[in-house]
């Protein structure tokens, strides 16, 4: 098993997803959190924060291992909770500017 980066965040797309429930996986209220998030889209909001992200498409969430939704790992600046929330927002900016 390899170590995990030092200095590097693991989001899931769960975590920001507003369909799931907490037991789900998800970290952040319904209200801040956005429907479906897509790889691309954290990706695009990660990018924009400066959080160097790395995209993992291939990689399950271990609460739904069956279902390969990727994951980003993003440099850790802030804690968890707060950077997905950033996250959500942006997405959010982006969905109503019509991409």
């Amino acid at each position: 098993m390899l170590m995990r980066d030092r200095g590097k965040l693991v989001i899931w797309p769960v975590y920001l997803d507003r369909t799931r429930t907490r037991s789900d996986g998800r970290i952040i209220s319904k209200k801040k959190s956005v429907r479906e998030p897509e790889l691309k889209e954290i990706e695009k909001a990660a990018s924009k924060l400066g959080l160097n992200p790395e995209v993992e498409e291939d990689k399950a969430y271990p609460r739904s291992w069956w279902e390969v939704s990727g994951r980003v790992m993003v440099d850790k600046t802030a804690p968890k909770s707060y950077l997905l929330k950033q996250i959500a927002k942006i997405i959010k900016e982006n969905r109503e500017g019509g991409k």
